[in-house]
């Protein structure tokens, strides 16, 4: 019976949320509460839930909310990342940390290479000329640049970046690839991958710089005015990781004065730009609202991985994901 099932609190259902399908994956095993019913009555809600569900970063597991919850067990949070969480503050109340690995490798790959395209080939800028309403010619603005053939490097050669690496290899791609370790003799020959050591060869060979790696704080700004400036001037550089790998003012400079060609980013930093950011007035800059995960598909996969972490964590059972403190 529904009345048997623990509770859980979530963002929302909607627009902002979780779709209905997503919603009833997660009804099958607890009851669901919405941050905005929550905060009508904290105190009268907060005591029976025992797991915060975090989907696109929300409900945020700020102090405050977590202090309204002394019954939470364990904190859910969807996708792999895990920089938007103080690990080692969330342990410490004694509460578990689960994420969802593995299952949004293929779709953000696919949607790397998505960016990877749309950038070389213009395709934004050529949408925008086929519905402007003095359409006549193709002006030889859109011309755009080979990805066949030319060089990908990757930066940061985890399972997402492995699987791009496949991709690119569809596409005769020459795959360079930076690591903090060096994968394995038979990962590299699988996709006809060269480890670059130093990072500077990699950003000075590549036609495309890619940015697949897990987010650091240590590797904030990783690519500023010097890495752009190695870059070759017809480079494009793609980031589907974090915001802040990328110094944004330095990647303006680079972008207006044709230090390097264009950029497409799945990710910003902050995350939406605030309206009139330099960034999205730039014809050159091919900007998505971090949306490299969103496929039904995947959204479902990762709804039931995060259930099941719940079920485990609330049952006292191991958690299947569960994240651990460094």
């Amino acid at each position: 019976m529904a009345a048997d099932k623990p509770w859980a609190l979530i963002s929302e259902v909607g627009e902002n949320g979780y779709f209905e399908e997503l919603a009833d994956i997660m009804r099958e095993h607890f009851q669901i509460m919405p941050l905005s019913d929550f905060l009508q009555s904290p105190a009268l809600h907060g005591p029976k839930i025992q797991v915060l569900f975090i989907w696109k970063f929300y409900p945020e597991p700020k102090p405050s909310l977590l202090a309204e919850l002394p019954s939470l067990k364990v904190v859910c949070s969807a996708g792999t990342g895990t920089d938007h969480l103080d690990i080692p503050y969330i342990n410490n109340l004694g509460l578990k940390i689960a994420n969802t690995p593995h299952v949004v490798s293929d779709a953000t790959a696919d949607f790397a290479m998505g960016l990877l395209l749309a950038s070389a080939r213009k395709m934004f800028e050529g949408q925008q000329i086929a519905r402007g309403p003095e359409m006549v010619i193709i002006p030889q603005s859109l011309m755009g640049v080979e990805v066949s053939g030319s060089t990908l490097g990757i930066i940061g050669m985890g399972e997402i970046g492995h699987k791009i690496a496949q991709r690119g290899k569809g596409f005769d791609m020459k795959i360079l690839y930076h690591n903090r370790s060096r994968r394995s003799a038979e990962d590299e020959a699988a996709v006809g991958a060269t480890y670059c050591e130093n990072l500077d060869d990699l950003l000075k060979l590549s036609d495309f710089v890619m940015l697949s790696l897990r987010f650091h704080t240590d590797c904030t700004g990783l690519i500023g005015h010097r890495e752009l400036s190695l870059m070759k001037p017809t480079a494009i550089l793609v980031n589907i990781s974090r915001g802040l790998l990328v110094d944004q003012d330095a990647l303006i400079h680079a972008l207006q004065s044709g230090i390097i060609q264009a950029a497409a980013l799945d990710v910003t930093h902050p995350e939406p730009l605030p309206r009139g950011h330099p960034l999205l007035s730039l014809p050159n800059a091919l900007i998505t609202p971090h949306m490299g995960i969103n496929t039904t598909t995947t959204a479902k996969k990762i709804m039931h991985r995060m259930v099941n972490n719940a079920v485990a964590a609330v049952k006292g059972l191991p958690i299947p994901d569960e994240v651990k403190p460094q």
